[in-house]
């Protein structure tokens, strides 16, 4: 370098260019991308989404009902090292979805469009993906258009119950819920939902949750154990101050009664201090 009568380049002159923010067409194409990515790969097992098998979540994450099985019941065989690292991932995945039983999901039913098997809606026929708005109902788990639903929604008479125009089943405007939701204002509504659920004791797929229960039950447990802990203190305080009095009314002399009574106290004042200090260690 040098002496060859060049100069050596400074850093502005390399970068010809400063970096720049993304557009919006650049950011709304990136957003379709990981759309129609979470439309057809279980994030699990990476596999292709299966339409007969597809189950979701109460945020709208579509899942393949086998992945979520297996790691709800992990198979105890012996395997390789590439299954025992397939494995491991799919365990973190899982971890992340939140899901702790089959009640956390709801299986869904498309309608599949003869010839080719793509998911429509069976109302709209308008194939269901990226480019539409799709929402499934609680507990049947059919699919359909949100434009179409609301549209029927609002032509019933009743306010915040609906029939499922596939199957009948009623249902609570409150459980036709968004399938991957992509705005703020929709995962909002879903987190909503779940905690209105709960307080009712219910899951998603609107099962009782057995879990709400045994929480009840182990802090009455807890709540009945501290009672007994402060009854067993109370008493025990109660014990050791008649036998103080006892002490004391077998003494004859007066002063040394009192006195003997008067050092017992402190004595007692100094192990409740004791415990104190331990307690707070």
């Amino acid at each position: 370098m040098g002496n060859d009568g060049g100069s050596i380049p400074k850093r502005r002159e390399l970068v010809k260019e400063a970096a720049r923010l993304p557009t919006t067409s650049e950011l709304k194409a990136t957003a379709l991308e990981s759309l129609a990515h979470a439309w057809t790969t279980c994030p699990i097992s990476s596999e292709p989404l299966d339409p007969h098998n597809t189950v979701v979540d109460y945020r709208g994450r579509l899942y393949n009902y086998e992945a979520v099985l297996r790691c709800l019941i992990p198979s105890d065989d012996t395997a390789g090292e590439d299954e025992e690292t397939q494995s491991s991932q799919e365990a973190v995945e899982f971890a992340r979805s939140g899901i702790r039983s089959l009640k956390d999901v709801v299986k869904l039913k498309f309608g599949l469009r003869r010839g080719d098997g793509v998911r429509i809606c069976p109302l709209a026929l308008k194939e269901l993906g990226p480019g539409a708005h799709a929402v499934y109902i609680v507990p049947c788990g059919h699919v359909f258009t949100e434009i179409v639903m609301r549209e029927l929604i609002a032509a019933d008479e009743r306010r915040d119950v609906s029939s499922c125009t596939q199957c009948g089943e009623e249902f609570a405007v409150r459980d036709m819920v968004p399938i991957l939701p992509e705005n703020e204002a929709e995962v909002e509504k879903c987190n909503k939902r779940m905690e209105e659920l709960r307080a009712l004791g219910l899951t998603h797929n609107l099962k009782k949750d057995k879990s709400t229960g045994k929480k009840k039950r182990k802090a009455a447990a807890e709540e009945a154990d501290n009672g007994t802990n402060g009854d067993n203190k109370a008493t025990s305080e109660k014990k050791r101050k008649r036998d103080r009095d006892d002490i004391s009314s077998r003494i004859n002399n007066s002063m040394t009664a009192t006195l003997t009574a008067k050092v017992l106290a402190e004595q007692d004042e100094r192990n409740r201090q004791r415990k104190l200090a331990a307690a707070a260690r």
